[in-house]
């Protein structure tokens, strides 16, 4: 089996399809590899595919006129996004760049309306996976506006840990510092002193090229 088709396969969609609806979109489904800091998509460019990530760590952020940056999301593997800009037929709306370098999955826009018309399943997938989305944006607009540093870095963590936004993540995350203030919008020299203070406190163990989270549910919580 072709490591699309594994990663195709463990899709919480693609679980909705029969195997030769499967077979089909697999075989419409494109692939590409992005370097580290190389654009899966642009902000205003015409929404042609929905964008998987098979590999790696993709940001999802906008870039104010006067060149501030705000990070709106990080995707993992297992991760699919842009789903909102495609129902609504609009321009991009931000970019999407690649943390490190990744693999991703490219499904037509043929592909994805065909699947809206015919798949109930599908459907309801995607009322899900936009109830999740919009819970997730408002939580992080709660986070950087009311909570410290050590909370927000704590809430970034918590928030890869989406069993149906990101159904690849294990308690095992390779991330660097960062690529953790990147989602944070926190500084990685305060980065370091809150992933010390939260191994202090038993939530997570720091390691070699990353990390363990050791309590998902307390990071989720922390700061309340």
């Amino acid at each position: 089996m072709s490591k699309l088709a594994e990663a195709l396969r463990s899709a919480i969609w693609a679980r909705t399809l029969s195997q030769d609806e499967l077979v089909r979109v697999q075989a419409e489904i494109l692939e590409r590899h992005i370097p580290a800091g190389g654009y899966a998509c642009r902000e205003g460019e015409p929404v042609t595919h929905w964008i998987g990530v098979l590999d790696g760590l993709v940001k999802l952020g906008v870039v104010s006129p006067e060149g501030k940056p705000a990070t709106l999301a990080g995707v993992p593997a297992g991760g699919w996004f842009g789903e909102g800009s495609l129902l609504k037929t609009e321009a991009r709306r931000y970019d999407a760049v690649a943390l490190r370098e990744s693999r991703i999955a490219l499904m037509p826009r043929a592909t994805f309306a065909r699947l809206l018309d015919t798949n109930i399943g599908f459907n309801r997938f995607l009322l899900t996976q936009l109830n999740e989305r919009l819970g997730q944006f408002i939580g992080m607009l709660a986070h950087e506006r009311l909570l410290d540093p050590d909370a927000r870095v704590a809430r970034c963590l918590a928030s890869l840990f989406n069993a149906f936004l990101y159904p690849g993540v294990s308690e095992k995350l390779t991330i660097s510092q960062e690529e953790i203030g990147y989602l944070s919008g926190v500084s990685r020299q305060r980065v370091n002193q809150a992933l010390r203070a939260l191994e202090d406190g038993g939530l997570l163990r720091i390691e070699y090229g990353g990390l363990t989270v050791l309590d998902a549910a307390a990071l989720r919580n922390y700061g309340s």
